[in-house]
């Protein structure tokens, strides 16, 4: 199963975006909003450590990122969250851009998220892409041997086809808006027939 050809094989600098309605919102959750939705959330995986999560959009299936569903909360959010995807991903030129996976996710001081690799073959295809909310200069992203910083309001992709970990040494939370977008006008691989009868 390769990955999409178009996906950066590295880290790919989208730009600036205005986060500023954005994070004033997300700095605005209360506790017991990030615990209820961080204990429903669809995305379970032993790498994410204590890293909890408020997940809007998902694939219905992890073995296909072309069928995605929105969540409860995505209704209220959707119209903050929007101009931020738009934004971050303008340069692709995407006529028709879809965005399966979107959510935000919330690292404590000191956390730390393993090696992995995104492995599910819905993972494979849509580009990865990330925009810092809240951070500090020691959230350090390790990714193919090299350690980048991505700066608050900063759009970027990464290849989470390769071995990825990210730490967090600072003494503040780092939020991120993490999501993936995808070309529904590209042609599929033809890989995606096989994993999805299987």
């Amino acid at each position: 199963m390769y990955p999409n050809p178009r996906k950066t094989k590295s880290i790919r600098r989208l730009g600036a975006v205005d986060i500023a309605a954005l994070k004033a919102a997300v700095l605005a959750i209360p506790e017991d909003i990030w615990q209820a939705e961080n204990a429903d959330k669809p995305n379970r995986f032993e790498a994410l450590d204590a890293t909890a999560h408020i997940v809007f959009r998902f694939v219905s299936d992890v073995r296909d990122w072309r069928a995605s569903f929105a969540r409860p909360i995505w209704e209220a959010w959707e119209p903050t969250i929007m101009p931020v995807l738009r934004a971050a991903t303008a340069d692709y030129g995407y006529a028709n851009g879809i965005f399966p996976r979107v959510m935000l996710a919330r690292m404590p001081a000191g956390g730390i998220i393993q090696p992995h690799r995104d492995a599910n073959p819905a993972a494979k295809w849509p580009h990865k892409i990330h925009v810092p909310i809240q951070t500090n200069d020691q959230v350090l992203f390790r990714l193919g041997g090299e350690t980048h910083h991505i700066a608050e309001g900063e759009a970027a992709e990464v290849n989470n086809m390769d071995m990825h970990a990210v730490v967090n040494r600072g003494t503040d939370s780092r939020i991120h808006l993490i999501f993936e977008y995808y070309d529904a006008d590209q042609a599929d691989p033809a890989w995606i027939g096989e994993v999805v009868s299987a």
